[in-house]
């Protein structure tokens, strides 16, 4: 059996009861599963800012470095100066975000299921921006390699997913002819090799539109980062908000998994926070360790996790938002007991 390392950021606001929440799921799965993981907690964020002056301290990094993967929690004011950070540290260039219907939950339809895979590391979102007089100027970074690797990696999904094998570009080529233009070629070379997916593009206003008017037509959808940002925002409203929606960056070598949305400070101490979106996003790091590391026993793991969202769902083991009345930890509680009773 390998053991994993794993560096747990709990993060800030409603982190550090999510975070709580995910560990009462994955000491069920260590107990189900013949699965060993070596969690260290480590700072970063709001918190550890107004301690140390530092929102990502060197001693974290060095821990993520001798990990096999991260977890962390939502991050506040500092989420710049810490996943960012991040993702182009260990070059975590692939964002990964399924948006999935479950029972129980309120959406826009029960037939959901998608993933958008969005590129991580380029756009304006590389944060190059300065003043010329009175103007304020952002630079928009694409380039063939991110472009080409994005699209790699969407196209395996698609593959793997082995649903509509649908992938879609999504871009806004008719106006921004270089950026989104030289994105959109290198989109069509890549689908050229996979003759086994289907491909199409969409400009990105249309796509927000059609996210709404039909989004069970979408399988994979392949976007550029401050578009896929947005966008997957716009698509977790479908499926009861950015509490069911967890998200992986990854890389070649290394990946971070967290919740997609923010600290939520008004919700702190309250215990009314959805604790699904981290506890999903540890499913990924499952299913992650076991594709990397060809483990079985992770792979079964990741599978006894969703298995345990959906039936605990299912059961209507909710939230107030939802209609329920479990706490977070009532809801993490019930997953964990899910897992420990079903096959493995």
């Amino acid at each position: 059996m390998t053991e994993y390392k794993i560096a747990l950021i709990p993060g800030d606001g409603i982190g550090p009861e999510l975070t709580e929440a995910t560990l009462k799921v994955l000491d069920a799965v260590q107990q189900k599963f013949d699965v060993s993981l070596n969690i260290t907690k480590v700072e970063a964020g709001d918190t550890c800012y107004e301690k140390t002056g530092v929102a990502l301290p060197e001693e974290t990094v060095e821990v993520i470095k001798n990990s096999h993967a991260c977890m962390k929690g939502p991050v506040g004011e500092t989420a710049a100066d810490v996943v960012v950070k991040l993702r182009i540290m260990f070059e975590l260039y692939a964002n990964i975000r399924p948006i999935k219907t479950y029972p129980s939950v309120p959406s826009l339809r029960p037939d959901i299921d998608m993933v958008f895979v969005r590129e991580n590391t380029e756009d304006v979102y590389r944060g190059i921006e300065f003043d010329l007089d009175d103007t304020a100027i952002c630079l928009r970074v694409i380039t063939r390699k991110g472009s080409e690797r994005i699209a790699k990696k969407a196209f395996e999904v698609a593959r793997r997913r082995n649903k509509k094998k649908l992938v879609t570009a999504i871009h806004k080529a008719n106006v921004m002819k270089v950026t989104c233009g030289l994105f959109a070629q290198v989109s069509r070379e890549v689908a050229q090799q996979y003759p086994d997916i289907t491909f199409n593009e969409q400009y990105v206003d249309a796509a927000s539109m059609r996210l709404i008017k039909e989004p069970q037509k979408f399988d994979v959808l392949l976007i550029t980062n401050m578009f896929g940002d947005i966008l997957s925002d716009e698509a977790a409203q479908l499926i009861g908000g950015l509490g069911m929606a967890p998200g992986a960056n990854i890389g070649d070598d290394f990946a971070l998994f967290e919740p997609i949305h923010g600290s939520a400070p008004t919700r702190v101490g309250k215990h009314t926070a959805n604790p699904c979106s981290m506890i999903l996003a540890s499913r990924m790091m499952m299913d992650w360790l076991g594709e990397k590391y060809d483990d079985q026993e992770c792979l079964m793991a990741a599978q006894a996790i969703e298995d345990a969202v959906t039936e605990t769902l299912r059961k209507g083991i909710t939230i107030p938002d939802f209609g329920g009345s479990a706490t977070t930890l009532e809801m993490a509680d019930a997953m964990a007991e899910e897992i420990l009773k079903g096959e493995g």
